[in-house]
């Protein structure tokens, strides 16, 4: 496989540490980096962007092969992980650093996005308007290396990270079968 074929795909969903796992495991990504993006901050570090002064988000940087797992398939997983909703960050961590965004690198990524968050929105699954923002991809500076794959790091941390932030139990109810069929 040529590097060259490879693509970017950047998603902002709140914690950095809860949207790595969710993509890492899928077939055809190669790589997921925890880091910053869209602010105005040259070299930010997590406490700079904790202070909510940057104008960065949390997000990862997904790379992928596009003959093996598509942008749109990218967008559901996205979807399936944050509460679109939300517009004054995500769960338990609350300011703009932790609010939700789909960065696109080109404009077909542009227009799949749209129209995912369009469907989304018809699907009528959420109480509230969709506020994620669709917004051009710009310098993505990776995080510290503790915050790299911190599912796997720090396994029960996380773990009792994703539940005590209300995440976990707000996907599940969202997402489930049981929810699926209450909403639709």
């Amino acid at each position: 496989m040529e590097e060259s074929n490879l693509k970017l795909a950047t998603f902002a969903g709140g914690c950095f540490w809860c949207m790595v796992q969710p993509f890492a495991k899928l077939n055809g990504v190669i790589d997921v980096i925890s880091g910053y993006t869209g602010g105005h901050v040259e070299n930010p570090t997590y406490e700079n962007v904790c202070r909510g002064n940057t104008g960065h988000y949390e997000a990862v940087q997904i790379t992928y092969d596009p003959s093996k797992i598509s942008y749109e398939e990218l967008l559901d997983t996205f979807w399936r992980q944050v509460d679109p909703t939300d517009a004054g960050g995500q769960f338990a961590d609350r300011g703009k650093q932790y609010q939700t965004a789909i960065f696109y690198h080109d404009e077909e990524q542009k227009k799949l996005a749209e129209e995912s968050r369009a469907k989304l929105e018809r699907m009528k699954k959420f109480s509230g308007p969709i506020v994620t923002d669709i917004l051009p991809a710009s310098k993505f500076y990776p995080a510290e290396d503790y915050h790299q794959d911190y599912y796997e790091k720090n396994p029960e941390h996380y773990k009792r990270y994703r539940i005590g932030s209300g995440r976990e139990n707000y996907l599940c109810r969202i997402w489930s079968e049981e929810g699926d069929r209450k909403n639709g």
